[in-house]
């Protein structure tokens, strides 16, 4: 098959070396890549924003598959272009997509369809943010309503600080005000036609920039799956009372999501929350749920992508443990450091059960390998055990060379405890 990926973080890397991974040879392309991914695959000058642009590639190249990676494309409406070109496009259309790019229409599909989450309140002034703290209380949960790459949501005792955040955020529109949900977050992928849904295996993340949950929020420092300590029956639960329901009313509304269902859920004392949607793979989750994957991805996200879901079996995982350690650059998530050297990577991927998925790198003029945003590497650790995967990726981390850099050293510790 031939498969065009859009997107050029670590996610689409994972991706992509699922699909390289398999007995069936696809040609794959990527747009517009990384260092990392152009090692691997060939990589295309194409805006991946451009819905017209992707479509007009598409269809000039013969693509059977386009795989869009992250949200930004999803809600400049890619999707259904290519959708109106009888193109096979894994991922939902522009007004399916705003269950992540919209907070509120994400909490009101939830309400509609029964779906398990905490009470919010919509404030468009600092006055409605005051009144809605108060109601709800420290923790104070204050969520920017659209997009805002990982950054949006700050959870804080600090009243003067939630209203800052909240300041922020109103002037690029409304914001969120939660109630504080207290329990282990997990994260659970679930592959949709719009009709049928299939889910991966559960995992969690670690959003803190530093070790032991401190420091600002991040996009995610690290990762691991599966996750022993889940109630049986927890996969069953969350597809029949988040995922089917929310697939059915977006379906009901004629908005069919087709892609990836991305359940931010929280296990509570008095049963699971959503705590968010997102309309797409999860970094760095992803990089810990795919190489656990035994059914061949493809197969998944052409049959979500064509609608014939309902004629595959449940998606098969190995046993082995996965742990994703992330090396970020100095100053992230403020103003990140680029533009530095990385070392080390050959003596690090030489490290059994270990690969390294590129989030952001780029080549230098003389060929040699550069740091070009926050979230530069992705460390995979694989292994039979946890302490075996996660002693593998920091052995890896540790032969790794980027001046200033920054990672967590406690990912998936509290699994060995």
């Amino acid at each position: 098959m031939k498969i065009l990926v859009l997107g050029s973080g670590a996610r689409e890397h994972a991706i992509i070396l699922a699909l390289l991974s398999e007995e069936t040879e696809h040609e794959i392309l990527a747009a517009p890549g990384n260092a990392g991914i152009a090692a691997d695959v060939p990589v295309i000058a194409l805006d991946a924003n451009d819905p017209d642009a992707v479509a007009n590639y598409a269809i000039d190249e013969g693509i059977e598959l386009v795989v869009i990676g992250p949200e930004a494309p999803l809600i400049a409406g890619v999707a259904d272009a290519l959708r109106t070109r009888g193109i096979a496009v894994f991922g939902p259309g522009r007004a399916a997509a705003a269950l992540e790019g919209s907070k509120s229409f994400a909490k009101r599909i939830m309400r509609e369809a029964g779906v398990p989450t905490g009470g919010a309140t919509q404030a468009h002034t600092l006055h409605e943010v005051e009144e809605a703290l108060d109601s709800f209380g420290a923790p104070y949960v204050v969520k920017a309503d659209g997009l805002a790459a990982g950054k949006g949501v700050l959870v804080t005792n600090d009243r003067d600080a939630a209203l800052a955040h909240a300041a922020h955020w109103l002037e690029h529109g409304e914001v969120l005000i939660e109630e504080f949900l207290d329990g282990e977050e997990v994260s659970l992928f679930l592959v949709s036609d719009g009709h049928t849904v299939l889910p991966l295996s559960p995992a969690q993340d670690f959003k803190r920039l530093g070790t032991g949950d401190t420091g600002p929020n991040t996009g995610g420092m690290g990762a691991y799956s599966p996750l022993p300590w889940l109630p049986e029956g927890f996969v069953d639960e969350v597809i029949s009372t988040v995922a089917l329901p929310t697939v059915r009313q977006l379906a009901s509304e004629d908005t069919p999501f087709i892609g990836l269902l991305y359940c931010g859920l929280i296990v509570t004392s008095r049963g699971i929350r959503v705590i968010e949607f997102n309309a797409r793979f999860g970094d760095p989750e992803t990089q810990v749920v795919l190489p656990r994957l035994v059914t061949p991805l493809s197969s998944l996200l052409f049959a979500a992508a064509t609608g014939t879901l309902s004629e595959l079996p449940r998606p098969e995982f190995a046993l082995d443990v996965a742990v994703t350690v992330v090396i970020a650059s100095e100053n992230y998530p403020d103003t990140p450091v680029t533009g530095r050297p990385i070392g080390g990577l050959d003596a690090a991927a030489r490290v059994p059960g270990v690969h390294i998925a590129h989030a952001a790198t780029t080549r230098g003029p003389g060929g040699e390998l550069l740091a070009s945003g926050g979230r530069v590497l992705s460390v995979v650790g694989v292994g039979s055990t946890f302490t075996e995967a996660r002693a593998r990726a920091y052995k890896a981390v540790a032969l790794i060379e980027l001046e200033g850099a920054q990672f967590r050293h406690d990912i998936a510790a509290k699994v060995l405890d």
